[in-house]
């Protein structure tokens, strides 16, 4: 005989269940990444409506997982912050619906995050984003050569231009070369992982970095080679790291701080001929006149900003005019830094950097102290995401804040404050280390 209490028992072990879980963590990784093609295809509202249920649907495993998760150990303070501040902007904002609608957007990403965070650990993380990567890289790589090979015409309303059959600039269903070339280095990071973790067959492994490599020379994007030296810099640094002897790390570490620190400062005074060693001198010329824009209707707001919209929206001021002294369209900032600087202040450009540096420190300690390889994950996508910040405002929203929170969340379950006060509280799963937890 059912019991009245049956189906709701099964409802909470269903949201519950490690297959919910998996099968949660492709959609949002795939719904998030395909963001550009899916509004072209079907419109921003059935993008927006896809986010939210995924939010609803999240907000139930959460719930359900509630003996799991200690409340006080959910989300990083750093996170909390800057949601809060850019949630606090609303109110001196020049437009208060459209600012609240962008907090709403960013405050929907990083709920994703979070779930995602605490119902998948950092091995079943990366498996599900190398399945998503590599068929929408795939898909790219597809419409290309549809595009620019086999019908030799542009596919406009996806922004595919046909320009493989001259060897790029090539964009594939991301909409700018800038972008389809920083998916494709977060998915050379992804991919290299899967292939040292051995979590997918050799084959596979060879299949997808080489599709992401490709795509990445394709793009012919001048941050690709950047971000490509920045983050194999790091690789070497911190293979250095796990290697040495635990007594001689600290010592390391700060060595490598002083180079990086040194290194910043060399890049600087040296800019002019990297940029034209780069070949992107009249991009970056493009860049600095916008950036000094900016600090200018910045100097009316220093402290709290114009209030926060995520992506630009072209009407409202100061975007309109700032746009319209350019005489362009920017959609962004074309910096992360300088855009949070613009809507936030300086209290959300020092949220911002404190967000992401206490992530960077925490996950780049934990990945040099830990056995298995799948830790070095967090630290290098951090890194791109914090190098290409200087060039884009990708970070600021989609899959960029996506994965910026998710570091966040994963690198405070294992090194935090909160673990001390939670001692005697509920346990976060284990990360496991066998590629045999992939699942």
């Amino acid at each position: 005989m059912t019991t009245a209490g049956a189906p709701p028992a099964r409802w909470i072990a269903l949201l519950a269940s490690a297959d919910l879980a998996r099968a949660f963590t492709i959609a949002v990784f795939g719904a998030v990444f395909s963001a550009f093609a899916i509004e072209r295809i079907a419109g921003r509202v059935t993008y927006a409506s896809i986010v939210v249920a995924l939010c609803v649907l999240g907000l139930g495993m959460l719930i359900s997982r509630r003996r799991e998760i200690s409340l006080v150990r959910l989300v990083p303070t750093t996170v909390l912050l800057f949601v809060a501040w850019a949630l606090a902007s609303v109110f001196w904002s020049q437009d208060t619906s459209g600012s609240f609608w962008g907090w709403v957007s960013l405050f929907g990403l990083a709920l994703l995050a979070v779930v995602i965070g605490h119902v998948r650990d950092t091995l079943q993380t990366v498996r599900a984003l190398g399945d998503v990567l590599r068929v929408l890289l795939s898909v790219s790589l597809g419409m290309e050569i549809l595009s620019g090979v086999l019908l030799d015409i542009p596919i406009r309303f996806l922004g595919i231009q046909g320009n493989i059959a001259q060897f790029g600039p090539v964009q594939g269903i991301f909409g700018t070369r800038n972008l389809l070339g920083f998916v494709a280095v977060i998915a050379l990071i992804t991919f290299l992982i899967e292939y040292r973790t051995q979590t997918v067959r050799l084959g596979v492994s060879v299949y997808s970095v080489v599709l992401a490599g490709g795509l990445a020379a394709l793009s012919d994007s001048p941050t690709v080679l950047v971000l490509a030296v920045a983050v194999g810099l790091a690789v070497g640094a911190l293979a250095l790291v796990r290697h040495a002897r635990p007594a001689d790390r600290s010592a390391l570490q700060w060595t490598f701080g002083g180079v990086v620190v040194a290194g910043l400062a060399v890049g600087y005074a040296a800019r002019h001929p990297i940029i034209a060693l780069l070949g992107a001198g009249s991009d970056f010329a493009t860049r600095v006149t916008l950036w000094n824009t900016m600090v200018d209707y910045l100097r009316s707001k220093p402290v709290q900003g114009w209030g926060w919209f995520g992506p630009w929206d072209g009407a409202e001021f100061p975007f309109s005019a700032i746009n319209y002294t350019l005489r362009t369209s920017h959609a962004s900032g074309l910096n992360a830094y300088f855009d949070v600087l613009l809507q936030l202040g300086w209290i959300g450009l020092l949220l911002f950097a404190g967000l992401a540096g206490v992530a960077l420190v925490r996950s780049w300690l934990d990945a040099s102290q830990r056995r298995s390889v799948i830790y070095a994950w967090t630290p290098l996508v951090l890194i791109a995401l914090l190098v290409d910040s200087m060039f884009e405002s990708f970070t600021l929203t989609g899959f960029g804040w996506l994965l910026l929170v998710l570091c966040a969340v994963r690198a405070g379950q294992s090194r935090s404050w909160r673990e001390r006060i939670d001692a005697g509280g509920p346990l976060l799963p284990r990360i496991q280390e066998a590629p045999g937890g992939s699942r």
